[in-house]
């Protein structure tokens, strides 16, 4: 067994630089912190998803490094160990993707594994992040969940991760394109069922939107309303649907009566206890009321 212990700012490191992975807007530029921005102004290297799209970054906040580098899935086995040399060399690194955490669903994880196996020390500069928001704000439990990242893109593949997810008590969290979030709910709603699901857009910026609803009725409103930009996707845990059930079943040992005066107890008017009794058993209201006569 072989252990790792890094002291991110002890003596240890003096001689060679520092790995920081340091968060970006995930749209709203108001959500870059001061330590992000002192960070990358300090780094002498930035590495980028997108060179393009961090230039527009750097210029916002004036930012100006000794080099800009592209480290991405397709160029990572040869810019990897080249960024890693100058890390040695002395200077410090800061990791950026296009938008959010670095290294979550992206090639950053892979530098990271090749700064640890050489004994640099890498700092996280944390911000904002798409699944993270997305979940505090969805409705559904926060105490225990799965980050899942996207999804595979075979119907055969998705059915298999799906399946794996079954027995989940936690809140599962995807991210998934607008070509593919409809054809996902499809595949979801034959896997797991008829679940309580939230599809998150556009978070932090102008046109934010949360929809919050069944598999159904969420595959529905993707009908009349065609998918713009990637979505958050996150389906409640098994624990939450049997909770549903359960308290969709906790009227079954009592009488009609009995269950409109439960309601009342609880300060509705009789017309608004025999609308809800009606609702929970999948009657009419009419056939409570006249139950009741």
């Amino acid at each position: 067994m072989s252990i790792n212990v890094q002291k991110s700012y002890g003596k240890e490191n003096q001689g060679a630089g520092t790995l920081y992975l340091v968060a970006t807007p995930i749209g709203n530029l108001e959500d870059m912190t001061y330590r992000a921005v002192q960070t990358l102004q300090q780094c002498q290297i930035i590495a980028a998803e997108d060179t393009r799209q961090t230039r527009k970054l750097l210029t916002h906040f004036d930012i100006t490094p000794e080099q800009l580098f592209s480290y991405h899935e397709h160029n990572k086995a040869a810019s990897g160990p080249e960024l890693i040399r100058y890390i040695i060399e002395g200077k410090n690194l800061a990791l950026v993707s296009d938008a959010g955490l670095p290294a979550i669903s992206d090639p950053g994880s892979d530098l990271v594994k090749l700064a640890i196996a050489e004994g640099i020390a890498v700092v996280p500069i944390p911000g904002a992040n798409a699944a993270l928001s997305a979940l505090i704000a969805s409705g559904l439990s926060t105490e225990r969940f799965t980050f899942a990242g996207f999804p595979p893109r075979e119907k055969k593949d998705l059915s298999a991760l799906l399946s794996s997810f079954t027995a989940a008590n936690g809140t599962l969290i995807f991210y998934e394109s607008p070509h593919r979030v409809a054809k996902t709910l499809t595949v979801l709603q034959e896997t797991l069922g008829e679940r309580q699901v939230v599809l998150a857009r556009e978070l932090t910026k102008l046109h934010e939107e949360f929809v919050r609803g069944t598999v159904s009725e969420c595959l529905q409103w993707l009908e009349e309303h065609p998918p713009l930009g990637e979505y958050c996707l996150l389906v409640e845990g098994k624990s939450a649907v049997i909770e549903h059930q359960e308290q969709q079943g906790w009227w079954q040992q009592l009488s009609l009566e009995e269950h409109v005066s439960k309601y009342e107890a609880e300060g509705m008017n009789r017309k608004e206890a025999m609308k809800k009794t009606a609702s929970d058993r999948g009657l009419a209201k009419r056939d409570v009321y006249n139950a009741l006569l």
